[in-house]
């Protein structure tokens, strides 16, 4: 369950006795019941309150239904922790007093250099490399020999053997330093320090009793806290006696006066309706009178290639080729040619075989088990367009993969392209599910969110920068203000103009002018040289010394022309500082998120590299888009803002509205000219019966692959 604020929470317990016919209020994450529409609504803020933690993973700040999703997908990790591994990852565990941090650092080393019994990673056997299972560790005291079982795809032992550990190939560790963070929270009971849970030690035989260092510690700070405990009990008594006197005498006058305020409160609460706070679950949203004309919401458009169901496969895989082409060295192609080549039936089509291939390479480099899987068939490392469908065949035999291996013999025949629409995308699926667990994906992924992090530090940095100089300067004028009317307070102008005489300029100070006490503006001309030489003008960003009070008219034009030209380049470099910080950041963003989510529960797409707006439904089976400027503007127009989820997406609609209806706006123009195109090459191949291969409907025939990695 979720924790309120780091604590335990406990949820409202169902009323007894309801009548059937009864309306009731239902959370529904929780499947609390509740009989007063006003306690329904406190529960159901306070759940949209981001107060909670993710019992399991230990992210803050989230709303109740985050943290209960996060907690469910995190044991869902935590049951895939090789079972192996957890016996000696417990006895690690196991009353260490090491931060969360610093402790998974240590079992992830430490996991990296032993080996233990159960431990399955590969072995070298008769000059190949085979998967093999750690049997029993073989210690004499001289040389460490290990015992180990060969296994087949379903890991059971078909032949044992003893080899030396210089003939055991490690695997990469099987689980993320996430998953063990999210073990070991899920499998201890206290922090301070770390307890496995009493079932857990017992099955796994660990020790649970207290090491003896432990102990003194805990003794010794109990003895501390006793001490503090008994000095607060004793005072407190003191305090008791003293004031049991004098509320004796209070109470009985108060007591009355209690009585009249509960009624007085009750009647007033009777009078009051509490009005409805908005924002509200919208689904609860009632018309009411003050409520602005809404928009009809425009119909979506579903016009697409593939089987509605593959939508979300199709839409993933090229996200992420468009994420990640640099690293997979696969020049850019947009969603209608990656649409149009799945539904070919080229078996050979260049997009699709530069695709698999990109994707088969960096598995290669990743040196995991499809890695080893390839070299135990003896190929060789370069991939062409002839024996490219080979290795797809020997990532889709590897084990877990057996709905997808039947389709092995298929595209061995050279028959990739009959496959049906789903087959294809269910490949390309599980290609980029096991890319995205390769190092170096994860690194790009690191690197991007320090840069991103970096960038933003310097964007606050910079804000906070250009708040503290608008505070200056406004402190100076202010200032300024004051100086001039306490020297004009006396009806008399007190300031020295400046003026030429013999060719030579004087400025006279306005702060520093030496007046004399008959109220004469005489001013001495040292002195106000002097003056002039010390004084500093604020320039918009930055102070400047007068140095000369000589010098011709041209001069002086062309030194107020080039601060004049500094102010201006000051004043916008900020502006323009945090626009290419904001792009810059931008650019970094890999991963795609939903702009938000409708009254029904239906998700909103906006991709950067395609210009429209899909959506998808709530049980994720039905997709649609917005193609047009004028829908977007519909679709704002339809939302209601005092519902939270409409709220929610109409704030980010209007954040990238300018992007949104750009790219929208730029495609309706593609689209129009490409349909102008294919007419004119019609018209031009009047004689050919087939549509000509230079249409731009068929433009994913001529793909080319410009970054293809030598």
């Amino acid at each position: 369950m979720p924790l309120y604020k780091r604590k335990p929470f406990s949820l409202v317990e169902s009323p007894q006795h309801l009548d059937p016919q009864e309306l009731v209020f239902q959370v529904r994450f929780t499947k609390e019941i509740f009989q007063d529409y006003q306690k329904y609504l406190k529960r159901l803020n306070l759940y949209r309150q981001r107060v909670w933690t993710c019992k399991v993973t230990g992210k803050t700040n989230l709303t109740y239904e985050e943290a209960f999703v996060s907690e469910r997908r995190a044991m869902e990790k935590v049951q895939q922790f090789p079972k192996e591994l957890m016996a000696p990852v417990l006895h690690m565990i196991q009353y260490s007093s090491l931060s969360l941090k610093d402790l998974v650092n240590e079992i992830y080393i430490k996991l990296q250099e032993r080996l233990f019994e159960g431990l399955e990673l590969h072995g070298r056997k008769e000059q190949s490399v085979f998967a093999c299972k750690i049997l029993m560790i073989l210690d004499d005291g001289h040389n460490m020999q290990y015992k180990v079982g060969w296994v087949d795809k379903g890991k059971k032992v078909t032949d044992t053997s003893i080899i030396k550990a210089e003939d055991l190939i490690r695997k990469k560790p099987p689980f993320s330093r996430n998953i063990l963070k999210a073990f070991i929270r899920e499998s201890t009971s206290k922090s301070a320090p770390w307890v496995v849970h009493e079932n857990l030690a017992k099955k796994h035989g660990i020790s649970t009793e207290f090491p003896e260092e432990l102990r003194d510690k805990l003794t010794i700070r109990n003895g501390k806290e006793r001490k503090n405990a008994g000095r607060n009990n004793i005072m407190d008594a003191g305090d008791n006696r003293i004031n049991k006197k004098r509320k004796n005498t209070k109470n009985e006058n108060l007591e009355g006066m209690d009585m009249i305020n509960k009624k007085i409160k009750k009647e007033e609460e009777k009078m009051k309706e509490k009005p409805v706070k908005y924002p509200i679950d919208d689904l609860l949203v009632q018309p009411g009178a003050d409520d602005p004309v809404f928009t009809d919401r425009p119909t979506l458009s579903t016009d697409f290639c593939v089987p509605m169901d593959c939508l979300g496969d199709l839409l993933m895989v090229w996200d992420f080729c468009s994420s990640f082409n640099r690293l997979l060295h696969l020049w850019p192609f947009s969603l209608d040619d990656f649409e149009n080549a799945i539904c070919h039936k080229d078996s050979n089509l260049m997009l699709i075989v530069e695709l698999h291939s990109a994707i088969i390479r960096l598995l290669i480099k990743d040196e995991s088990d499809y890695f080893m899987a390839i070299q135990n068939k003896k190929r060789k490392l370069k991939i062409t367009l002839t024996n490219w469908s080979e290795y797809l065949c020997d990532f889709l035999e590897m084990e877990d993969r057996v709905e997808l291996s039947s389709h092995v013999t298929t595209i061995k025949r050279g028959h990739y392209g009959l496959l049906d629409i789903y087959v294809k995308l269910g490949i390309l699926r599980e290609l980029v599910s096991e890319a995205l667990s390769t190092d170096a994906v994860r690194e790009k992924l690191d690197d991007c969110i320090e840069q991103q992090q970096a960038l933003a530090a310097t964007r606050r940095e910079g804000t906070r920068k250009k708040k503290d100089d608008q505070h200056l300067k406004e402190e100076e004028t202010d200032v300024k203000e004051m100086d001039q009317e306490h020297i004009v307070g006396n009806g008399k102008e007190n300031s020295c103009n400046s003026a030429l005489a013999q060719g030579t300029k004087s400025v006279h100070s306005f702060k520093n002018n030496h007046i004399s006490q008959n109220g004469d503006s005489k001013c001495d001309l040292s002195n106000s040289r002097e003056t002039a030489n010390k004084l500093r003008m604020d320039d918009g960003g930055g102070m400047e010394r007068v140095k000369s009070l000589s010098g011709t008219k041209d001069n002086m034009k062309g030194q107020r022309r080039g601060k004049d030209k500094d102010k201006e380049a000051r004043e916008k470099k900020p502006e323009d500082r945090e626009r290419h910080l904001e792009r810059e950041i931008e650019k970094l963003s890999i991963r795609t998120a939903s702009l938000g989510k409708d009254r029904n529960y239906n998700r909103y797409w906006f991709f950067r590299r395609e210009g429209r707006l899909f959506v998808e439904s709530s049980d994720h089976k039905q997709w649609g888009y917005y193609s047009a400027k004028e829908e977007l503007d519909a679709l704002m127009g339809s939302l209601n803002p005092k519902g939270e989820r409409e709220r929610a997406l109409q704030r980010q609609l209007e954040k990238y509205y300018h992007r949104i209806s750009t790219a929208l706006q730029k495609r309706s123009k593609d689209v129009a000219q490409k349909i102008l195109l294919e007419e004119a090459v019609l018209r031009r191949s009047t004689r050919v019966r087939a549509q000509p291969r230079d249409s731009p409907a068929m433009a994913f025939l001529r793909y080319v692959n410009k970054w293809k990695e030598n």
